[in-house]
């Protein structure tokens, strides 16, 4: 662990594994939700998806800083 920035230099590679995994979560809620009627579920798994996009546009971010 880095002093100046509080997390593992590996780290980076673990989170983006698990942002593809929350994704892939989401797009399953999404399309259970359409199959169900359930309009709900649907928008909860676009929200999923959408927040793995913002943590995956964090992850370049920070990626661009380390270089």
């Amino acid at each position: 662990m880095t002093a100046l920035t509080g997390y593992h230099a590996g780290m980076s590679g673990t989170d983006k594994a698990k942002n593809k995994l929350d994704r892939l979560a989401g797009k399953g809620k999404e399309l259970l939700g359409r199959a169900s009627g359930n309009r709900s579920l649907e928008n909860e798994g676009r929200g999923d998806q959408s927040m793995s996009h913002l943590k995956d546009a964090g992850e370049k971010i920070k990626d661009a800083f380390r270089k």
